[in-house]
């Protein structure tokens, strides 16, 4: 008696798939999606509300308009300011001075976040040198 195991009915199989592959792959066509250009994509409709955060961590508000200034508001009294100047659709960006700690940041967003702000996004000086 022979212990081997027969694989060339294994092979005959795998030949004949890898076939049935190649002739299919060049008739399925990949998916097209159309992405927004980036003209497009920064345009803003809606003029969006500014929380700005100064290097001392003091928070101030205004609506990106002309002529609007700043107004000084208190952490603990942001999410009702939000609300009451903006609507669901307004946008919401925060812009920050590089020397506030990343976790101010991050605790004024998940503020806004949770308190159902949908629309929120940092604010960035575009015309600045990348520093190395």
């Amino acid at each position: 008696m022979k212990n081997d195991i027969n694989v060339v009915p294994y092979i005959d199989v795998m030949l004949v798939l890898l076939v049935i592959f190649m002739v299919t792959a060049p008739m399925i066509t990949p998916g097209q999606i159309e992405l927004p250009s980036v003209g497009t994509a920064s345009e803003v409709p809606l003029q969006p509300l500014e929380i700005q955060i100064d290097a001392e961590g003091a928070l101030a508000l205004r609506m990106r308009e002309g002529g609007a200034s700043f107004r000084s508001i208190d952490k603990a009294n942001l999410l009702a300011e939000v609300r009451a100047i903006a609507t669901p659709d307004t946008p919401v960006v925060i812009s920050a001075d590089g020397k506030v700690p990343y976790e101010t940041v991050m605790q004024v967003m998940d503020q806004l976040r949770n308190g159902g702000v949908g629309k929120l996004g940092l604010l960035v000086n575009q015309n600045a040198p990348a520093a190395r």
